[in-house]
């Protein structure tokens, strides 16, 4: 049964090596999308660090706070919990840097799977979204 539209015949055989590189693809756009839905958290979570940061600095450094670590909540001074907060945002950073790393890795590796599969499938294969 074709899945072609009426009129199209497909004559390309998919070989066994064809079909790996169609499965790589398949695999590499799931993690793609799992690490950009990871990527995204981290940005809020970076953005919310940041407003948090700048709302606490607006307070007296002398008040003591209510820090939260883990699960429980810590009496902290502001002094010590905008220190905290900057820890926190450059550790976010990190992982955010490493993540969009990752997900460039995985641009390149699609992009010439995707040129491969193209040169021999052309309008036979849809790899687009």
């Amino acid at each position: 049964m074709e899945l072609l539209p009426e009129g199209q015949t497909n004559n390309t055989q998919v070989t066994f090596d064809d079909q790996q590189k169609i499965n790589q693809f398949s695999t590499l756009i799931s993690r793609k999308d799992l690490l950009s839905a990871e990527l995204e958290e981290y940005k809020k979570e970076k953005d919310y660090l940041d407003d948090l940061s700048l709302e606490i600095e607006l307070i007296d450094e002398d008040e003591k706070l209510n820090y939260k670590i883990g699960d429980t909540f810590v009496l902290m001074k502001q002094s010590d919990i905008v220190e905290r907060l900057e820890k926190d945002v450059e550790i976010m950073d990190g992982k955010i840097e490493v993540l969009e790393s990752q997900v460039e890795q995985l641009d390149d590796l699609l992009a010439s799977l995707k040129k491969l599969l193209y040169v021999k499938f052309g309008n036979a294969i849809n790899l687009e979204r």
